[in-house]
C-alpha cells in the first residue's frame, strides 16, 4: 500500500476509532440495561448471560475468520461488510420481540463485529509503518475504550430511563452509516502479499470449543453440573481443543498458526487479554445487578455510580498508549495487574459493598487497572510480526478478548445463579444477603485475573521474552514447512 500523507491517515484512524466506539459502546450501555430487559422479557440469570455471550461468542469464533479473509481478499472490503452488518443486527435488536429473537439479532450483530476490530487494527498496521507512530496510533485506539467505558453507563442509563432499553441500540445507526459512508471515501484497500487459504475445519473446531464451553458453563447451574447434557458438551469442548492442537500444525496454511506462540510477548498477551476481559465482563454484569436489583437504584443512576471506574479507564487508556510507545508494555501492565487485583480482594475481603467510599474506591482500582491493560495487549500483539500477518496477529489478540469477556460472563454468572437459587425474583426476602454472599467467590476469581496479568505481563515484558519475539518473526517469514536452523519445522514442533 503506497504512503499516505499525514491527514489521510489520521481520518484512516478516525474511521477505524469510530468502528470500534459502536462496538465498546454497545457492550457497556447493553450492560446497564440488563435489570430493564430481565424484567419486560421475564428472563433468568441464565438468559441475560445469553444476551451477552451469544454476541462475544460469535465474535471470538468469527474473528481469525475475518482477518485472514481481509488479509486475502480485501481489508477494506470486509471491513465495510461489517458496517453494514453490525449496524443492520442493530436494528434488529432494537425491535426484538422476545429474548430468542434478541439473542438471534445480537448473533446478527456479532457476525458484523467480526469484521470490524480485527481489520480496523490490521489497517491501522499497514497505514501507519512507523513503530512509534504506529503505537500512538494504538494510544489512540486504547482511548476509544476508555471513551465508550466513561460514556456507556451514562449514556445507557439515561436512554434505558427516558426512552427505554431498545434505544441502546439506535445509538449505532448513525455512527455505523457515517463510518460506511467515509470508508468508502478515505479507506485505501490492501490484502496480504500472500495471504492464506481457508481452513474449514479450523474454524469449526474453533465454533466447536468455544460454543460447547459456553453453553456447558451457563446452563450447568439449572441442568447440574454432572448431568449427561453438560457432560456432552464438556467432552465436546475438550475434543474440539484435542483436535485443534493436533490438525493446525499439519496444515501449511492453519486458521491458528501456532508459531505465534513461540513469542512470549505474544503468547503473554493472549493470556493477559484473556484474564483482562474476563475480570471486565464479569466485574460489569455483577455490578449492574447489584447496584439495580439489590441497591434499587436506577439505570442511570446505577450508571452514575460506576462512572468513577470509567472515568479512570478514559485518563488512563491513552497514558497506557503513550507509555508503551515510549517505555515498553512493562510498566502500565504491572501497574494494571496490581490494581485489578487490589480490587478483587477489597470486595472479597473487605465486603465493599457494605461501604460507599470501599466501594468507589475499588471501581477507581479496577479503573486504573483496566484502562492500563488495553494499549499494552495490542501492541505486543502485533509488535515484531510481519506485516503480511497483521489481520491474523490482530484478530487472534482480539478473539482473546472476546474469549476473556464470554469466559467473564458465563463463569460469574454461573457462580452467581449458583448462589441465588431458589430465592426468587430481586424483590423477594433473602434476594440481596444472598446475592452478596454469591459474589464473594465472584470477586475471588476477578481479583486472581488481576493477579494473573501482573505475574504474566512480568514474565513476558523482559529481555528474554524480546529476544524470542525475534526469533519467532524471523521464523514467520519461513513458510510452515520449511525447516528453521537445521530443525524441524516451527508449526510441526508446535
Amino acid at each position: 500500500m503506497p504512503e499516505l500523507s499525514h491527514r489521510r491517515r489520521q481520518l484512516v484512524l478516525a474511521i477505524c476509532c469510530m468502528s470500534l466506539l459502536i462496538v465498546s459502546l454497545d457492550n457497556t450501555v447493553l450492560n446497564v440495561a440488563l435489570p430493564s430487559m430481565q424484567k419486560e422479557l421475564h428472563a433468568t440469570v441464565a438468559g441475560m448471560q445469553w444476551t451477552i455471550d451469544a454476541y462475544t461468542l460469535v465474535l471470538a469464533s468469527l474473528l481469525m475468520l475475518a482477518g485472514s479473509t481481509a488479509d486475502r481478499i480485501g481489508r477494506r472490503k470486509i471491513f465495510k461488510i461489517g458496517l453494514v452488518l453490525f449496524t443492520l443486527g442493530s436494528l434488529l435488536c432494537s425491535v426484538a420481540p422476545n429474548l430468542e429473537s434478541l439473542v438471534a439479532f445480537r448473533m446478527v450483530q456479532a457476525v458484523g463485529g467480526s469484521m470490524l476490530n480485527p481489520v480496523a487494527m490490521s489497517i491501522i498496521t499497514n497505514t501507519f509503518t512507523d513503530p512509534r507512530e504506529r503505537a500512538r496510533a494504538i494510544g489512540v485506539w486504547g482511548g476509544v475504550v476508555g471513551i465508550s467505558m466513561a460514556a456507556g453507563p451514562v449514556v445507557g442509563g439515561l436512554l434505558v430511563d427516558s426512552v427505554g432499553w431498545r434505544s441502546i441500540f439506535w445509538i449505532n445507526l448513525p455512527v455505523g452509516v457515517a463510518a460506511l459512508l467515509l470508508t468508502w471515501r478515505y479507506v485505501p484497500e490492501s490484502r496480504a502479499p500472500k495471504p492464506r487459504r481457508p481452513d474449514p475445519v479450523g474454524q469449526l473446531l474453533v465454533i466447536g470449543l468455544l460454543g460447547s464451553l459456553t453453553y456447558a458453563i451457563i446452563e450447568a447451574p439449572s441442568s447440574g453440573w454432572t448431568s449427561a447434557r453438560i457432560l456432552v458438551f464438556t467432552a465436546l469442548a475438550a475434543g474440539s481443543l484435542v483436535g485443534l492442537l493436533l490438525y493446525e500444525p499439519r496444515r501449511a496454511e492453519p486458521l491458528i498458526d501456532l508459531r505465534f506462540f513461540h513469542s512470549a510477548p505474544f503468547s503473554g498477551a493472549t493470556v493477559i487479554a484473556v484474564c483482562a476481559f474476563a475480570a471486565l465482563s464479569g466485574f460489569l454484569f455483577l455490578n449492574t445487578l447489584y447496584l439495580q436489583n439489590v441497591r434499587g437504584l436506577s439505570a442511570l443512576h446505577a450508571g452514575l455510580y460506576m462512572l468513577p471506574m470509567a472515568a479512570l479507564t478514559f485518563v488512563c487508556a491513552p497514558l497506557s498508549g503513550r507509555l508503551v510507545g515510549s517505555r515498553g508494555p512493562r510498566l502500565p501492565l504491572l501497574v494494571a495487574g496490581v490494581a485489578m487485583t487490589g480490587c478483587g480482594l477489597l470486595f472479597a475481603v473487605l465486603d465493599a459493598e457494605t461501604d460507599n467510599v470501599l466501594l468507589f474506591t475499588g471501581y477507581v482500582l479496577f479503573g486504573l487497572g483496566f484502562g492500563m491493560v488495553n494499549a499494552p495487549i495490542t501492541n505486543t500483539a502485533v509488535s515484531g510480526m510481519p506485516r503480511s500477518q497483521a489481520g491474523v496477529a490482530a484478530a487472534v489478540a482480539s478473539t482473546s478478548r472476546q474469549i476473556g469477556g464470554t469466559l467473564g460472563v458465563a463463569v460469574i454468572g454461573a457462580v452467581l445463579a449458583a448462589g441465588v437459587a431458589g430465592t426468587g425474583s430481586p424483590r423477594s426476602a433473602g434476594y440481596a444477603t444472598a446475592f452478596v454472599d454469591a459474589s464473594k467467590p465472584a470477586w475471588w476469581i476477578i481479583g486472581g485475573c488481576g493477579l494473573c496479568v501482573l505475574l504474566v505481563g512480568a514474565l513476558t515484558s523482559g529481555r528474554w521474552a524480546r529476544r524470542t519475539a525475534h526469533r519467532t518473526a524471523r521464523l514467520l517469514e519461513k513458510p510452515t514447512g520449511a525447516p528453521a536452523g537445521g530443525q524441524t519445522s516451527a508449526g510441526s514442533r508446535a
